[in-house]
């Protein structure tokens, strides 16, 4: 083996080229510490304006529809406090009620509606929640999870797998599964660039994961993602509540609105015409839906392995009044909306109650 003789010359040269790459690397590090410390900086204050909860919500549980008669579908609503309504202050804004209230009226039969949410809960806390539904014997189930396992940090693999585990657990009871996605954490207000820019990549992975786990197990996804975003930013006053970081009536409305027709497709008394977007493989199903709000995704099995076919319900997208939308008032307006009703009143609303 020969061995290499290096000059005097060459070895200051060597020298010379450690010390700028030490330099480069002291930087790179020095900047990486900076950023560190300035995320934690803005996550410590962003923890101490966002107020913790002092009450809990209204329950809003409850027979609605009872005038309609007839055995009451069990409904149960599961989550964080996105399920359990923080931040209004009458049980009928809760999304709970607004749900219930929607599927009775579209379908002409009583909901009886049990809130097992609990305010701040991760994926972690799941497996208590549906022990205490399955109690109630539910027909169908709604899920608002995520928010929390995103501002916690929580791992995601972990939080996905409860939610899967859930999931799993109230479809071999029968029940069926609606879960409304993880959201877009960074329209927050009190989260500031760049954690609000590390929050919306984090929500949407974790949205995206949520949505294979939970077809994979037997239930449907909406995508809710930045579909408050936009609005939030418009008029926050309006659309946040008291505490700038939980939704007013008029944002749980919006969400409600969204989720209703899945609820209703799950049930199986949807009749109104969806606009499928088209199958998918499970993962690019999970993508796309991220991307657009709104989005409903349910399992389809095919030869080839995971599929998944994407809708979006007539609903979505839409410039409808009861979704809390602004828009010039024409002579049709008078057919749309019952007069007197506001956007949060009207989320149960149909074109039957006219």
């Amino acid at each position: 083996m020969s061995v290499i003789q290096l000059s005097n010359q060459d070895w200051r040269r060597i020298k010379v080229a450690g010390q700028i790459a030490g330099g480069v690397t002291g930087t790179i590090a020095g900047v990486a510490a900076l950023s560190v410390g300035l995320l934690l900086r803005q996550a410590a204050d962003a923890r101490r304006i966002i107020p913790m909860a002092e009450a809990p919500p209204p329950r809003g549980d409850g027979v609605y529809g009872a005038k309609f008669g007839g055995k009451p579908i069990s409904m149960v609503i599961l989550g964080d406090s996105s399920a359990a309504g923080y931040g209004v202050h009458r049980p009928r804004e809760t999304p709970g009620a607004l749900l219930a209230t929607g599927v009775s009226r579209r379908l002409h039969r009583p909901v009886r509606l049990h809130r097992v949410a609990v305010v701040g809960s991760m994926s972690s806390g799941l497996p208590y929640q549906v022990d205490a539904a399955l109690e109630y014997r539910p027909d169908v189930a709604v899920i608002l999870i995520g928010a929390n396992d995103v501002t916690h940090a929580s791992v995601r693999a972990a939080a996905v797998r409860h939610l899967a585990d859930a999931v799993r657990c109230l479809r071999d009871a029968g029940c069926k599964v609606v879960v409304g996605t993880c959201p877009d954490i960074g329209a927050i207000q009190p989260i500031k660039p760049p954690l609000r820019w590390l929050a919306r990549k984090w929500s949407r992975d974790l949205a995206a994961a949520q949505t294979v786990a939970v077809v994979e197990a037997g239930g449907r996804t909406v995508s809710l993602g930045n579909l408050l975003g936009p609005m939030f930013a418009a008029d926050p006053v309006r659309m946040f509540s008291s505490d700038h970081f939980h939704p007013s009536a008029e944002g749980y409305a919006r969400a409600a609105a969204v989720v209703l027709p899945t609820l209703l497709a799950a049930l199986g008394e949807d009749d109104r015409p969806a606009a499928e977007v088209g199958v998918r493989s499970l993962p690019e199903a999970a993508q796309e839906a991220v991307r657009a709000a709104g989005t409903e995704v349910s399992p389809v099995r095919g030869p080839a392995g995971r599929w998944a076919v994407l809708r979006r319900h007539p609903w979505f997208g839409e410039p409808r009044l009861w979704f809390g939308h602004h828009r010039t008032p024409s002579h049709d307006d008078s057919a749309s909306v019952p007069s007197g009703r506001s956007a949060s009143g009207a989320v149960g609303w149909t074109p039957e109650d006219h």
